[in-house]
């Protein structure tokens, strides 16, 4: 067992450098637009990404998925049928979309509220929700094939074409918000010429109408899922427009996307662990190596989520070539980070819990259970956004995902039973809340303690909480330390 958690390790570890070099540049673009957007601009970018990462959901239709399961068991059709129909549906398909989105683009503004200024941002929209929907089932094959070089090559382009068109257009060429999008419009080409080889050496116009069909019935339940799930991550900034304002809206997504530390983990996870769990799902121990895996998961997310949360303040407050990272404008957001990143640690969760439905061909109930998610995000939003604005709907994110994860560990222990480790779990939530909120409460603990031993102090609790509740000594770290799996 020791050696597949490893396996799961490396591929997650080539995934991550890619990933977090990518992301990294890319998380580049928030302290460089914080300093050259105005806040009310920064909100319309935030805007109508949210609707394009809706609109991806659409544009995809749950073949990505219905891809990887019919790929890796190979229950109908040829490898090349297999690749060649869910990505000629999604060609056929993304065209009559995006020449809808494109030519009705001045009535879309108004419906989107984006001033008529922007009304071109709903064009270039249209164009990268096109080259992005045809990437995505190369990009499928690449991750099944376990070519993650090849793939976290292309990621990594494409991050850097965009990261370098922004700098270009909106420094030199002072494009402003148009500029971000023509960007993704650059990136977005560039990756689907680097990956023309993959899609020219699987393409065929062999159509299997039983293939077909098999793919729509396991891929359209994640329309209606895939919808619920992204509200959970996105429907924030439109309800937070509606209630407040552009540049509320604009401080809301920079701090929000202070949380790109855990986004990160969870992202690279979530590319490593598909894979992982179909390839290991008929061992004799996949269940309980399913289990170890949350364990070691949680626990490290929550040392990064906890160092994070204790250094954010100084991070953003460092100067580069006299300028702050995030600037000053934004600052008053900065408190929502926390919130962020543990709502990002309940979606890592719903990620490794996900496992049981998908092996078990159950994914029509995954409209219920994101469902949930969306209706607590939509209702928590409504309730606290008028009293507590932005951090609010960063409280709406962190239910949603909360709400998720209990209910796909319901329904998952039905159909695919597991025993995990609750009880270790459950210590490394406590150890973890009472170090964040001892921190929060530090001028009223120890008004005298300077901030950073503070800090040091808030670290090296969350250590000693596990040790007292006797974590290290009963949990799995202990048998991992010894390799006994």
């Amino acid at each position: 067992m020791l050696d597949k958690i490893r396996s799961l390790g490396a591929d997650t570890a080539v995934y991550g450098v890619s990933t977090i070099v990518g992301r990294f540049l890319n998380f580049l673009l928030v302290p460089f637009y914080t300093n050259v957007l105005a806040t009310s601009q920064y909100g319309i970018v935030a805007t109508v990404y949210s609707y394009i990462a809706f609109m991806n959901i659409i544009y995809v239709y749950g073949m990505e998925s219905a891809y990887f399961k019919y790929a890796s068991t190979r229950e109908i059709g040829n490898d090349k049928q297999i690749f060649s129909t869910p990505f000629l549906s999604i060609l056929v398909t993304s065209l009559a979309f995006s020449g809808l989105i494109f030519f009705g683009s001045a009535h879309l503004s108004r419906l989107v509220e984006v001033p008529f200024q922007y009304e071109d941002t709903i064009k270039y929209s249209a164009i990268i929700l096109l080259l992005d929907s045809l990437a995505i089932i190369p990009f499928a094959a690449l991750r099944l094939q376990r070519k993650v070089k090849t793939f976290a090559a292309i990621k990594l382009i494409n991050i850097v074409v965009n990261v370098a068109a922004n700098v270009v257009l909106l420094l030199k060429y002072h494009a402003g918000v148009e500029g971000i999008f023509i960007s993704g419009v650059i990136a977005s080409a560039v990756t689907l010429i680097l990956l023309l080889p993959e899609i020219l050496g699987k393409l065929t116009f062999e159509f299997s109408g039983k293939l077909y069909s098999a793919l729509l019935k396991f891929g359209l339940p994640y329309i209606p899922a895939g919808l619920a799930a992204m509200m959970v991550q996105v429907i924030d900034r439109p309800i937070l427009l509606a209630m407040t304002n552009e540049s509320t809206v604009g401080i809301y997504q920079a701090n929000y996307r202070l949380g790109i530390f855990m986004m990160l983990v969870v992202s690279m996870y979530d590319y490593a662990w598909r894979p992982f769990f179909l390839t290991h799902a008929n061992d004799s121990d996949a269940k309980q190596l399913f289990a170890k895996i949350l364990t070691y998961f949680t626990f490290f997310s929550s040392i990064l989520i906890l160092l994070v949360s204790l250094y954010i303040d100084d991070l953003v407050k460092f100067r580069v070539f006299g300028r702050f990272v995030i600037n000053p404008a934004y600052w008053s957001g900065l408190g929502i980070v926390p919130i962020v990143l543990v709502g990002y640690l309940f979606n890592g969760i719903f990620v490794n819990l996900m496992a049981g439905i998908y092996i078990e061909k159950k994914t029509s109930h995954l409209p219920y259970i994101t469902g949930i998610g969306a209706v607590i995000n939509v209702v928590v939003n409504l309730l606290l956004i008028p009293k507590f604005g932005m951090f609010g709907a960063a409280w709406a994110t962190f239910f949603a995902y909360a709400g998720m994860a209990l209910a796909i560990y319901i329904v998952s222990q039905r159909y695919y039973p597991v025993e995990y480790e609750l009880g270790q779990l459950l210590k490394i939530g406590i150890a973890l809340s009472a170090s964040i909120i001892g921190f929060s409460y530090r001028t009223e603990l120890l008004p005298s303690m300077p901030e950073h031993l503070f800090k040091l102090l808030a670290f090296a609790s969350f250590f000693t909480t596990l040790f007292l509740l006797r974590f290290q000594r009963e949990g799995s770290l202990k048998i991992l330390k010894k390799g006994q799996l």
